[in-house]
């Protein structure tokens, strides 16, 4: 694997450019594997700005440690980077973040400059098109502090598209939550500008339409981060948080968040209030 040393945090205007290029079919790359490419970036250093509002975006409390989520806007760039690259295997706009995997090794100091490595690997198929792992590192030094394996799923068909799927449940009346939470379109649009996520599902109500949802949606990421309200201060220092996202949240919402003791760790999961599917369902080990 070649390694490609950045001098600065990739530019996500010029990102969302190429994203854009990348959709259209004549120029789209189609690769039948992921680029063998690594992309470093040394010596990055927290915005106290961007991290203040980003607590303030997601509810989670702003000091001198780093939300066990924040990290994944350091790499968002990078990810977006190498993502829109010659050789990846789908167009970036349009996939879909299906699964997310978060492994914090230690609390992270907002005054560490941090070092990043962002690789793709793992393209397979998947039921409702192809999946693919992109793999971010942030090291502190020679530490590794932080890892992330965001899988994303570009929608399309496949060998495997004919298998039977299980059926979904029923709706029940859900159970009353731990908390409720409400998230609106303000919310979602300071969360896009904070993180550097601005996919048009986000921010623009055609845009969203545009890939099939009745209005704008919220972040998986935001969700990932706002399911972790009610557990701060009793997160290991040492944990894994493992997140599969279910049907998006249609702006603006109001959802159930759960939260239950398992051991040392806790099960978590956002649903719709009235009909209780799912948007988000979580374990922290």
């Amino acid at each position: 694997m070649s390694v490609v040393k950045l001098s600065e945090q990739p530019k996500i205007s010029e990102i969302y450019t190429a994203a854009a290029r990348g959709a259209l079919p004549f120029l789209g790359s189609k690769s039948s594997s992921v680029p063998s490419t690594e992309f470093e970036l040394r010596g990055l250093r927290v915005d106290s700005a961007n991290l203040a509002g980003y607590c303030r975006a997601t509810g989670l409390r702003f000091g001198d440690i780093l939300p066990i989520t924040y990290p994944f806007t350091l790499v968002f760039p990078t990810v977006m980077k190498l993502m829109v690259s010659k050789g990846f295997p789908f167009a970036a706009i349009g996939s879909v973040h299906a699964e997310n995997v978060i492994e914090a090794f230690r609390p992270i100091s907002v005054s560490e400059p941090l070092d990043v490595r962002v690789h793709a690997e793992n393209l397979r198929e998947h039921r409702k098109g192809l999946l693919v792992d992109l793999v971010s590192e942030v090291s502190v030094g020679r530490e590794l502090v932080w890892r992330q394996t965001s899988s994303f799923l570009s929608l399309q068909k496949t060998s495997l598209s004919g298998e039977l799927r299980e059926a979904p449940p029923a709706d029940e009346v859900p159970p009353p939550p731990t908390r409720t939470l409400r998230v609106d379109q303000k919310t979602i649009s300071r969360y896009a500008s904070i993180s550097g996520d601005r996919n048009p599902i986000h921010v623009s109500t055609l845009g969203a339409k545009a890939f099939g949802f009745p209005k704008t949606i919220a972040h998986g990421m935001w969700s990932a981060a706002a399911a972790l309200q009610i557990i701060e201060g009793r997160i290991p220092e040492k944990v894994t948080y493992s997140v599969r996202f279910g049907k998006p949240i249609v702006l603006p919402a109001t959802v159930n968040l759960y939260a239950e003791s398992v051991g040392t760790g806790w099960d978590l999961s956002l649903s719709n209030p009235k009909k209780g599917y799912p948007h988000l369902t979580a374990t922290l080990r």
